[in-house]
């Protein structure tokens, strides 16, 4: 490791510790030597000045927090002696001068994706089921097992075979404390029927009745983004009949989103059909014939400005901030410069990076999109008694990000540096390439729900704690901020950012390396950890009650 500690702007008046430090401990840094008050955890920061209560304190040169009482340099920064801050912001003409990085080295590249009449290019190819209401749960449920297990897309047969084998071991008396789980490495994949059918998904969810009639109009246009989208080939739909997300609401939405709409849909409605074990025995068939038939699709070579790739971060640490979403944010620069569409979103986690971003937005209409949705977004949180300020998790915090600017700030740096052609709202397709804006919740699933919606067709998802969320039709790739991490939960990351940590790569090589990595994944080269653990997850969101 280079240096013990860092700092990340000019103007800032913390340090990060890189590594544990010790009350006593005298650190240098670029010229000037500091005395620690308190023990310095990794991730955290401590100040580099004596502070009186109500001072300002920088991090990525912008405004993060105010002290609460007087602080002598060398003392931890602590929910209790900072509480969040965040400057004001508004719309300014500003000329912001952008250069984009050498992409000399990517500039010929293609991906091997999926071709789409309507020019779009998937990662994947997906049949997707999608339930017009919760009352189809159980079906899917049932469809899912069947199709799964028979069509070689299940991948819970080491967890049965270890289940036989306790029950195996209790009837034979052994003591199943002392039992061992041993599992084997078989790759499931290669029983699968359909080779060029990557997956069988399931939209499962609890709206489309008893909600808002708000909620279900939502609920149906995000039915038909994820129906629309180039990673699906294919759709079955289950519907009950008397719900409030009707069939043709959704069909409707289908249409205005996609006019020449032209991939397999079939429908099924449960109250016309005979009997329920008639409409899934059909429900099966049918969509067996439309994998016949998607199955003939195969991959192509496109150019890598195709591609369309989404920016999350989650279970976030004191490191996000400088070394994963950095790096994600070079190569959102490196794909920008490439023709591609970058997406990012968690408008709570933009809280105090408002002006930034703003400034770099293209031209003012979407500027003040931007300013409305921001506003009415913190507006409805204040109104349920909550607000930003509230959205750092109890582990941010116990990892080193004290205030919600501190966290958006880093969780910002997703976006690289390039400007803002667009900004959208929930479920709005992303139609100009580019870096754009996208209004989600912070919310891990939610968001990248969202992400997926406005037609993300990879996830790059930063953590420094960890987290195991996917999504249904788009894959995520966790990028984690630390050594630790990796060597702990591999099973559910895919790139390493640690050696920026230790001073090993430079944030310019780690996001070469991400974008090596995405154009694998887009080309089914590598399969992403949460593709292989099918974590689907998928939850619609409700407008102002999440963050």
């Amino acid at each position: 490791m280079k240096n013990k500690v860092l700092k990340i702007h000019p103007k800032d008046n913390v340090l990060i510790a890189l590594a544990d430090l010790r009350a006593g401990e005298v650190i240098s840094y670029q010229g000037e030597t500091y005395t620690l008050v308190d023990d310095i955890h990794a991730k955290h920061k401590f100040y580099i000045k004596d502070m009186n209560a109500g001072d300002e304190v920088f991090m990525y040169g912008t405004l993060v927090g105010k002290t609460q009482y007087a602080l002598k340099a060398g003392a931890l920064m602590t929910v209790e002696n900072l509480k969040h801050a965040a400057a004001a912001y508004q719309y300014r003409p500003y000329n912001y001068e952008w250069q984009a990085p050498d992409v000399s080295k990517f500039a010929n590249r293609t991906f091997n994706g999926y071709h789409r009449q309507n020019g779009k290019v998937g990662t994947a190819n997906y049949w997707l089921f999608i339930p017009t209401v919760f009352c189809e749960n159980r079906n899917l449920d049932v469809i899912r097992e069947a199709l799964h297990n028979e069509l070689g897309y299940a991948v819970t047969a080491k967890y049965k075979a270890y289940t036989h084998q306790l029950v195996e071991a209790f009837k034979n008396g052994t003591d199943i404390s002392t039992f061992e789980a041993s599992f084997s490495v078989e790759n499931e994949r290669n029983n699968r029927v359909f080779k060029n059918i990557d997956g069988i998904k399931f939209l499962n969810h609890q709206g489309g009745c008893g909600g808002t009639r708000q909620d279900a109009a939502i609920l149906s246009k995000l039915l038909a983004a994820y129906a629309d989208h180039p990673n699906v080939a294919g759709i079955t739909v289950l519907s009950l009949g008397c719900q409030n997300l009707q069939v043709q609401d959704f069909l409707a939405d289908l249409k205005e989103r996609n006019p020449s709409f032209d991939k397999p849909l079939y429908i099924f409605e449960q109250q016309k059909s005979q009997s329920e074990e008639n409409m899934i025995a059909e429900a099966i068939k049918k969509t067996f014939t439309g994998l016949i038939e998607v199955n003939k699709i195969e991959r192509q070579p496109a150019p890598l400005s195709k591609l369309n790739i989404g920016v999350k971060c989650g279970g976030s640490d004191g490191f996000s901030g400088i070394s994963a979403n950095p790096a994600v944010g070079y190569c959102s620069d490196l794909l920008v410069g490439l023709g591609a569409t970058v997406l990012l979103a968690e408008f709570p986690e933009l809280c105090g990076a408002e002006q930034n971003i703003i400034d770099r937005t293209k031209d003012e209409a979407a500027a003040q999109k931007f300013i409305k949705l921001m506003s009415a977004y913190s507006q409805s949180a204040e109104n349920a008694g909550s607000g930003f300020d509230m959205n750092p998790s109890p582990g941010n915090i116990k990892d080193g990000l004290i205030t919600d600017a501190i966290k958006s700030n880093g969780a910002a740096k997703k976006g690289g540096t390039s400007p803002i052609v667009d900004v959208l709202d929930y479920t709005e397709p992303s139609t100009k390439s580019g870096l754009n804006l996208v209004c989600t919740p912070g919310n891990d699933v939610e968001a990248t729900t969202g992400k997926a919606a406005s037609g993300a067709t990879l996830i790059l998802f930063t953590t420094g704690l960890g987290t195991p969320t996917g999504n249904p039709i788009c894959p995520v790739i966790k990028v984690a901020t630390n050594n630790s991490l990796t060597n702990r939960m591999g099973d559910i990351i895919d790139i390493n950012t640690g050696p920026v940590i230790e001073g090993e790569k430079t944030i310019e090589e780690m996001g070469e390396d991400i974008l090596e990595y995405c154009i694998k994944a887009a080309s089914g080269e590598v399969i992403p950890k949460a593709v292989l653990l099918n974590q689907d997850d998928f939850i619609p969101w409700k407008r102002g009650v999440s963050l």
